[in-house]
């Protein structure tokens, strides 16, 4: 089976390029920018086939699309640093709403329609503005979406929809909520926690963590969970449905500093930094994994405090 994962090189992508090639009914392809960074695949970029494309330049993804003829499509490249998107909304909306786009125009163009099944991973920041009354989240609860990158997300989930109903396009959405683990860009929350204590363990830091909103609640899925129920939803999922991605337990984010801090070597100072505060930040988002559990059989298998290990571990072994 022909398998083509868009963002390859990102942290899920080269995590479900790994478990796709653990299979042995998988023949798996990736789409890469040419200035693409790939140590997240160099260990096994000789078992991939890799093609040059930015899904931006609809005629780059035609001529991909049209060589590959893929049956599976998983499409995870996006612009998906939320705090990002508030310093660059255009682009981010551009790169996720229109590289989708592009993504679905040629797989119509090259007559796949019937054949190919797509999944988009889509987002828990979709549905932003939580009430408590309305935790854990189904996939029929409003989205609110709180930031541009939320709002790109929306775009292409509903455009995900809108190209089933239209075209009989074979669209699976997914809700991620966050995922982490080894590999996660630094940018993020956990895996920015996890670097700087690797940090001050080899002396290139100051004993200090600077952190931003400790207060806001989410839902942790470890990213080898996540990719393998990226796989589960497209063999077994509903075309044009809805599937959250999540464990249904949720983490303050000072608790899993807390527990990152319990791991570290040395003795830490935690300090707020306003830089790493949002304009508007969704503080709660839990999300109810049901229907996805009844209709793949999908259930996590790591527990939260193995992830961190592992997510601390990897910065140890970066810096």
């Amino acid at each position: 089976m022909k398998c083509l994962i868009t963002g390859i090189t990102g942290f899920a992508g080269s995590h479900l390029a790994e478990f796709l090639l653990g299979r042995d009914d998988c023949e798996v392809h990736g789409i890469i920018r040419w200035r693409s960074r790939t140590e997240n695949i160099d260990g096994i970029r000789n078992r991939l086939a890799l093609h040059i494309c930015d899904l931006r330049d609809a005629t780059s993804i035609n001529e991909v699309i049209a060589r590959v003829r893929p049956e599976r499509v998983y499409h995870l490249a996006a612009q998906s640093f939320v705090p990002m998107s508030w310093n660059a909304p255009a682009e981010t909306l551009y790169t996720n709403v229109i590289g989708q786009t592009n993504l679905f125009e040629a797989i119509r163009a090259a007559g796949l329609t019937d054949t190919c099944r797509v999944q988009i991973a889509g987002s828990s920041e979709e549905y932003g503005l939580v009430r408590p009354e309305e935790t854990p989240i189904k996939e029929t609860n409003p989205l609110r979406p709180l930031s541009p990158y939320g709002v790109s997300k929306v775009a292409q989930d509903l455009m995900g929809y809108q190209y089933h109903q239209s075209y009989g396009l074979k669209v699976i959405r997914t809700r991620g909520f966050n995922h982490t683990g080894p590999r996660r860009g630094e940018v993020f929350a956990s895996s920015n926690f996890a670097r700087q204590i690797a940090l001050i363990e080899s002396g290139k830091q100051e004993p200090v963590i600077s952190v931003g909103n400790l207060d806001a609640v989410r839902d942790f899925t470890d990213v080898r969970d996540t990719v393998r129920a990226y796989w589960l939803v497209i063999e077994k999922g509903e075309p044009g449905d809805v599937y959250n991605v999540a464990t249904g337990k949720g983490w303050r984010i000072g608790a899993m500093l807390d527990i990152l801090l319990g791991m570290a070597k040395v003795k830490v100072e935690v300090k707020p930094d306003p830089a790493r505060m949002r304009p508007s930040d969704v503080e709660l988002l839990l999300g109810d994994p049901a229907k996805l559990k009844a209709q793949t059989g999908w259930e996590p298998g790591y527990e939260f405090e193995q992830t961190m290990t592992d997510l601390l571990e990897y910065w140890r072994g970066r810096v």
